[in-house]
């Protein structure tokens, strides 16, 4: 693992500003579904070129599922075990410091469109607060511009006085039905509300708008800004407008569980067994009942088809937005950053959502295109035109992009964001800079070896779990340690798993109990307690009272 990197990164240009900083994340995308990450279907022209003026991490994981524990790993850049951000529902700890706090000390002022899923502390507010009523709450230092929660009411009634599309007085989910109603196994028929209206072109088209009133109020000041796109979409409920319905069809995508039932699945671990179990239909299909396992290959490929359509819409209204940023000339000067919050199963082992081990909730895209600067990017090992594809830029023209293979997690972006922006590294983060990825020859000499993951699986409200397995809340939680070759996985109270990646990609055999990987196991068992050694709080661990008083950069920080 790398040390971080403290020294700023000077922006010599607009007389020495900083640059605006745009981070975008798409709502359950599954890193393999981009064009440049070379999916055989899904095209993202305007990402990949995105890729080709930064750098593209293809090893980049999630820290924790699903949406608050994400967020909560991005926007803290601390692990887990140290934001305790467990479920959706859980608040976050006042005391922690966020990524939209720590650009505020650097002078900006961090917009939110969109929504962070944060929910407040309630040691903040009174116990009748309505706060304390939804895990929906905006992290710490955003200035929330637009605020788009789960019922997703500003869309709606903008839908509503724009086109005049309503369904039973704006209820959800019904909105989402595809025309004619709900059905069973689902097909490409598109929803009421058409291609220019979509949530993501509502939420794109408000941060349009912003940028015009910025430059106005600017007029001409250099003075950076700081937006936070957060986009629901690729997320249920999977249904999209015309053209992107049906741009692919389901007969060319490959149904990964073929033959084999839910109950070769399910005797994986009895921790999948219970949530095949407890994943509905309704989830992903609003109006339908029924477990998503009893899907048949034919439904699987007809979701996966429409997912693959909802990703192509939203990388078609980031070029929106992308364009939108050329023509008033802020392109150059704006450090962009692409990602999710963490994946979607998609049918694999018959699951759907985020939750787990494997692979499809954990791994997710990550593209920084930094600003231009008098930082170059390094000689990175470029992609092949077959791979990138073409994107359409006044005409087809092949692309390549910088690319980084090295493992890279959610709790980098932090401290990225920092380090290229100029500011302090908090030294108690558990993610490091990956400016080294931009610069000598782009591969630094020293740098993590696997990427680590959570999830817990606790109900304070059900204690589903907690029953079901007859642990303690605190004991309803797993560890994932990920090398290039292999997969541990450590459950608390329950028998571990272990996959070698090379020969069984898909994660079907589970070696833990193989004699021949006995040692492999136990390696990688002590790389996984090391690992949550070393990265137990470090808040103020990295401080200490002295004669000389208090010491320890930690000491300089106050987070509000």
């Amino acid at each position: 693992m790398s040390s971080q990197h403290n020294t700023p990164v000077n922006y010599p240009m607009n007389g020495g500003s900083k640059p605006n900083i745009l981070l975008i994340t798409a709502d359950q995308w599954r890193g393999d579904c981009l064009g440049i990450a070379g999916h055989p279907l899904v095209t993202t022209p305007h990402l990949d070129a995105l890729a080709g003026e930064g750098v593209y991490f293809s090893q980049h994981y999630a820290g924790a599922a699903p949406c608050s524990p994400a967020r909560a790993c991005l926007y803290t850049g601390l692990y887990q075990m140290n934001n305790r951000v467990c479920v959706n529902g859980t608040p976050l700890d006042r005391r922690h410091d966020t990524f939209a706090l720590a650009l505020r000390r650097q002078g900006y002022d961090p917009v939110l469109f969109g929504y962070t899923d944060q929910g407040l502390d309630p040691r903040r507010a009174h116990l009748n607060d309505p706060r304390l009523t939804s895990y929906e709450g905006v992290l710490p230092g955003f200035t929330p511009r637009l605020v788009v929660p789960e019922h997703e009411g500003p869309w709606m009634s903008w839908l509503a006085n724009t086109t005049g599309v309503t369904i039973d007085g704006q209820a959800w989910p019904q909105l989402h039905y595809p025309q004619g109603g709900p059905v069973d196994p689902p097909g490409p028929t598109p929803p009421v509300y058409d291609a220019e209206h979509t949530q993501t072109a509502f939420v794109v088209g408000q941060c349009m708008e912003w940028l015009k009133e910025t430059s106005v109020i600017n007029d001409g000041d250099a003075k950076p800004w700081c937006a936070h796109v957060s986009l629901l979409r690729p997320h249920p409920p999977f249904v999209v407008p015309e053209p992107w319905n049906t741009r692919y069809s389901p007969d060319a995508v490959a149904d990964m569980m073929g033959e084999q039932s839910w109950r070769h699945s399910a005797a994986a671990h009895p921790f999948v067994h219970h949530m095949l179990e407890n994943i509905h239909k309704s989830s992903f299909i609003p109006g339908i009942s029924g477990l998503a396992r009893d899907w048949d290959a034919v439904a699987r490929r007809c979701i996966a088809a429409i997912y693959l359509g909802m990703v192509s819409e939203v990388d078609d209204q980031l070029g929106r937005l992308f364009q939108a940023l050329k023509s008033m000339h802020q392109w150059d000067n704006t450090l962009i950053v692409f990602t999710s919050d963490h994946g979607e199963m998609l049918g694999e082992h018959h699951l759907y959502g985020k939750l787990g081990f494997y692979e499809g909730s954990y791994h997710v895209p990550l593209i920084i295109k930094p600003a231009r600067s008098s930082l170059q990017l390094a000689s990175l090992q470029p992609h092949t035109e077959s791979e990138v594809g073409t994107a359409l830029s006044g005409g087809t023209k092949p692309l390549t992009a910088h690319r980084a293979d090295g493992f890279t997690e959610s709790v980098d972006v932090f401290p990225t964001v920092l380090d290229l922006t100029g500011g302090e590294l908090p030294p108690q983060l558990d993610g490091v800079s990956l400016r080294p990825w931009f610069e000598g020859n782009g591969s630094p000499s020293v740098w993590r070896d696997a990427a680590h993951w959570e999830y817990d699986f606790r109900n304070i409200e059900t204690r589903a779990a907690e029953t079901r397995f007859n642990l303690s809340s605190q004991q309803c939680n797993l560890s994932v340690i990920r090398t290039a070759h292999y997969k541990y996985v450590h459950f608390n109270g329950q028998a571990p798993l272990l996959f070698n990646l090379a020969d069984d990609p898909q994660e079907h055999i589970n070696e833990a109990d193989n004699p021949a990987y006995r040692s492999i196991r136990l390696t990688l068992a002590e790389q996984l307690l090391n690992w949550r050694a070393t990265h137990l709080d470090q808040s103020l661990a990295l401080s200490a009272l002295t004669d000389n008083g208090v010491i320890g950069s930690t000491a300089k920080i106050r987070y509000e």
